[in-house]
């Protein structure tokens, strides 16, 4: 069976050994159910209490103000609607124009609720700027949702300098971390996060599990009913081998180290590619995580260069995961101010600390050979 070259990391990310064998035990041996008070679900419990800790100290949090989910969409849904229920005097929400859809589309649902949602806009290159969040803080403002990481574009976002802001005007701050989390560094104190989401497969922990850290004297309620878990936040058996997994892929990061590797093979691949007549870069190049690369090539179609790479056994992204089956346009690529059809020729490629300069070089050659071959069928520029 030939190897797979897996460039799709913002996507999913392959398990680590370790993390898989921390996890084992409590599908086999130590799978009793963390709420129940005998001496197995006491193990069980253990275990999720041991890993609450080692989140929370990985963010500078307190444990008691983490809390587990399902993954980063429940946590965002949490964030948003658990404030809302919190606090119903306030009735304004604002956002960025490139958030992941389960903070927009949550943020969409608030506005059939009456809700009135802010959605400010990036500049070319991505960014927001703080003082446009400023300016439409209004006196009913709930909280302040902007990504730490688009998942998209790689994009970084000023969250230290918007979060100050919030504080300053007695707003709440969430940030969905999904794409940053033991990537960047996170310190929910000196950058006044007051809500953060994050997801464990993104971080080569296993799907189905991720956390949000809510800090000490904000109210939430629940948005699932139950049995009262998770403090009160969040009812449901608690997946405690995903947790210890999780856990473990937090302890195993070392983001300093992997930003510095990962960084150099994909400066190598992205000014490559950037040879290539009619590529482009989408996007920031400074203000970009470490292992992100999205491109466009005129004239080409990013499906038919995904298919084409696909068959050669390169696995990439024509956009983020979780919309990558719709038809339409990126949005995040409209707002920094592509048209329709240079966001149709775009691809999303994102590194991991496995990915080697031997891989890159394949990946580079199918892709010059795929875009010309597509630019040849289709009758267009000419390399």
């Amino acid at each position: 069976m030939r190897k797979v070259i897996y460039l799709d990391n913002a996507a999913t990310t392959k398990v680590d050994k370790d993390v898989l064998k921390a996890m084992l035990p409590y599908f086999t041996e130590k799978y009793g159910n963390a709420s129940s008070l005998h001496s197995e679900g006491q193990k069980a419990k253990k275990a999720m209490e041991d890993s609450r800790m080692v989140i929370a100290e990985s963010i500078n949090a307190k444990p008691e103000e983490i809390t587990f989910t399902s993954g980063g969409t429940e946590s965002d849904n949490l964030a948003i609607k658990g404030l809302a229920l919190a606090y119903p005097e306030k009735r304004h929400i604002i956002t960025s124009e490139i958030e992941h859809p389960a903070v927009l589309e949550t943020c969409e649902e608030m506005q059939k609720q009456g809700y009135k949602v802010s959605y400010i806009g990036v500049d070319k290159e991505g960014i927001i700027n703080p003082n446009d969040i400023e300016k439409a803080i209004q006196h009913d403002t709930l909280v302040v949702s902007v990504m730490h990481v688009n998942n998209e574009v790689g994009a970084i976002q000023p969250i230290e300098n918007i979060a100050a802001l919030c504080r300053k005007h007695n707003v709440f701050f969430h940030t969905d971390a999904v794409q940053s989390l033991s990537k960047l560094e996170i310190d929910v104190k000196k950058q006044n996060i007051d809500l953060l989401s994050a997801s464990a497969h993104k971080i080569n922990g296993p799907k189905g599990v991720g956390f949000l850290y809510v800090r000490n004297g904000i109210k939430i309620k629940p948005i699932i009913n139950g049995g009262g878990h998770e403090f009160g936040k969040r009812s449901g058996t608690e997946n405690v081998a995903g947790i210890v997994g999780m856990a473990k892929a937090v302890e195993l990061a070392n983001a300093v180290k992997n930003q510095k590797s990962i960084k150099k093979i994909r400066d190598a691949l992205l000014n490559n590619i950037l040879r290539i007549k009619g590529a482009r870069l989408n996007g920031s190049r400074e203000k970009r995580i470490y292992n992100n690369i999205n491109v466009s090539f005129d004239g080409i179609e990013g499906e038919s260069l995904l298919m084409l790479l696909d068959k050669a056994g390169i696995a990439v992204s024509t956009g983020s995961a979780c919309s990558s089956q719709k038809l339409e346009p990126s949005h995040v690529l409209k707002a920094i101010g592509l048209s329709d059809m240079e966001s149709h020729g775009s691809i999303r490629i994102t590194l991991s600390n496995e990915n080697t300069q031997d891989e890159m070089s394949c990946t580079l050659n199918n892709i010059k050979h795929s875009v010309e071959r597509l630019r040849e069928i289709s009758g267009s520029i000419k390399i």
